[in-house]
């Protein structure tokens, strides 16, 4: 899944030294010590970040009925003036 979502990108991997030793003129790291670690990545924070679910707003009783409304609450902007400018 990994190599396929990486080729649909544009990335080939075939272009790094194969295994887990770095290239000595450039420093890439090897494939499969890239394959590893984004193994590790998929495995570890994809999860977390999809088990995230925005806090509920002061006042408001977190229950499970309530929950997907909540999920809907607009992110916390930056500068928040550019967004009401795109909403006009």
């Amino acid at each position: 899944m990994i190599t396929a979502r990486l080729a649909s990108l544009g990335i080939d991997l075939s272009q790094l030294p194969p295994g887990t030793t770095p290239d000595p003129v450039t420093g890439s790291p090897g494939r499969d010590s890239v394959l590893a670690s984004l193994r590790s990545f998929m495995r570890g924070t994809v999860a977390n970040l999809a088990a995230y679910q925005p806090p509920a707003p002061a006042g408001t009783t977190p229950d499970p009925a309530t929950a997907a409304a909540l999920s809907q609450q607009r992110a916390p902007m930056l500068y928040p003036s550019i967004s009401v400018e795109w909403r006009r």
